[in-house]
C-alpha cells in the first residue's frame, strides 16, 4: 500500500497506527498534550511535572488533592502507568490529566503517572524497566510533595489497558526484588488489562484470532518478545510463566467493562491468581453498559464515579 507521498506503509493498525517505510509513525489516537496546574479552577488539584531520570528519559505528573496542600496529613501515593497499547499516549494528554484531576479531588491519594518511553521506536521491554524505574524513585521519598504528604507504608500501583499489564509485571517484580528504603507496594488495581495469548478464550471469536488488534500490537510493541504473544508479560499463563503466587502485594483490585473486547482477559487473570496459591485479597469489579477505558475518555459519566469510588475505597480502606 502507498501513501499519498509515496512512502510505503509497512503495518497498518485500522484506526490505531500508521508505521511507514522510512521509520515514521503516524499515531492515530493521541489526545493533546497539556500543561499541568498548580491549583485547577474546577477541582483544585495541584499538578507539577517533575524528570525522574535523564538517561533513560523517565518523567511523571504529581497530582496533589487541595484538601491536603495546607495540612501535614499522609495519604496513600498511587503509581499510575497510563494506557495507550505501549506505543501511543501519554501522562501528559488531556486526558488523563482531566482523568486524574477529577479522580484525586475524589479519592484524595497523590498521584505519579509516569511518563515512560514509546513503542516502536524503544521496543518493550523498556516500558517496564522505566516503570520499574520510577516506582524506586518514588520509594526513595525524596520529592518534596512526597516527603510531606505520602504515606510510604500505603503505596500502590495502578494502570489503564497496558498500563494494567505494567501493574501485573510490576507487581511480580516487586515480589523478587527489593524497593529502596524497604519499602513495599501494598495493593495494585488493574483496568480493562491487555493480555492475550495464541489461543482465544471466553467469548473472544476463534476465526481471526491471528489478526485480532492485541496480537498486532503485541508484535508492534516488542517484535522480539520470546514467546511471541505467548510471552509471560502478555501472557501470564504462559508454559513457563514464573507462578502468580508471587505477586509483590497484599490485595488487588481488577476492573472489567462489560463491552471491552478483552473484558475475558480481565476475568481469566482474576481467577487465575486466585488459583495460584497467592496469599492476597482479590476482588474483580464489572462495570456494565461500558467499553474500554470508557472511565478515561468520559471522566464524568455515572459509571465513572461508580468505577472512582470502587477504586477510591479500595486505595484508603
Amino acid at each position: 500500500m502507498a501513501a499519498a507521498n509515496n512512502k510505503e506503509i509497512t503495518m497498518d493498525i485500522p484506526n490505531l497506527v500508521r508505521v511507514y517505510n522510512d521509520g515514521t509513525i503516524e499515531r492515530l489516537q493521541n489526545s493533546p498534550i497539556v500543561p499541568p496546574t498548580l491549583e485547577d479552577p474546577t477541582t483544585g488539584v495541584s499538578s507539577k511535572d517533575v524528570v525522574i531520570s535523564i538517561n533513560p528519559p523517565i518523567s511523571a505528573r504529581l497530582y496533589l488533592p487541595k484538601s491536603i496542600l495546607s495540612q501535614n496529613h499522609k495519604v496513600p501515593i498511587l503509581v499510575y502507568f497510563h494506557g495507550g497499547g505501549f506505543f501511543f499516549e501519554s501522562a501528559f494528554n488531556q486526558l488523563h490529566h482531566n482523568y486524574f484531576n477529577l479522580f484525586v479531588s475524589n479519592a484524595h491519594v497523590l498521584v505519579i503517572s509516569v511518563e515512560y518511553r514509546l513503542a516502536p521506536e524503544v521496543p518493550l521491554p523498556a516500558a517496564y524497566d522505566d516503570c520499574w524505574d520510577a516506582l524506586k524513585w518514588v520509594a526513595t521519598n525524596s520529592e518534596p510533595w512526597l516527603i510531606k504528604h505520602g504515606d510510604f507504608d500505603r503505596v500502590f500501583i495502578g494502570g489503564d489497558s497496558a498500563g494494567g499489564n505494567i501493574v501485573h509485571n510490576i507487581a511480580m517484580r516487586a515480589g523478587v526484588e527489593v524497593l529502596p528504603r524497604s519499602v513495599k507496594v501494598l495493593g495494585a488495581f488493574l483496568s480493562h488489562s491487555y493480555f492475550f495469548s495464541s489461543k482465544p478464550i471466553g467469548s473472544e471469536p476463534v476465526e481471526g484470532h491471528e489478526q485480532s488488534v492485541p496480537l498486532l500490537v503485541w508484535g508492534l510493541v516488542y517484535p522480539s518478545a520470546p514467546g511471541g504473544i505467548d510471552n509471560p508479560m502478555i501472557n501470564p499463563l504462559a508454559h513457563g510463566a514464573p507462578s502468580l503466587a508471587g505477586l509483590g502485594c497484599s490485595k488487588i483490585l481488577v476492573c472489567v467493562a462489560e463491552w471491552d473486547p478483552i473484558r475475558d482477559r480481565g476475568v481469566w487473570y482474576s481467577e487465575a491468581v486466585k488459583k495460584s496459591g497467592w496469599k492476597g485479597q482479590l476482588e474483580l469489579f464489572e462495570v456494565e453498559g461500558e467499553g474500554h477505558a470508557f472511565h478515561i475518555h468520559n471522566p464524568e459519566s455515572a459509571n465513572t464515579k461508580k468505577m472512582l469510588k470502587r477504586v477510591a475505597d479500595f486505595l484508603l480502606q
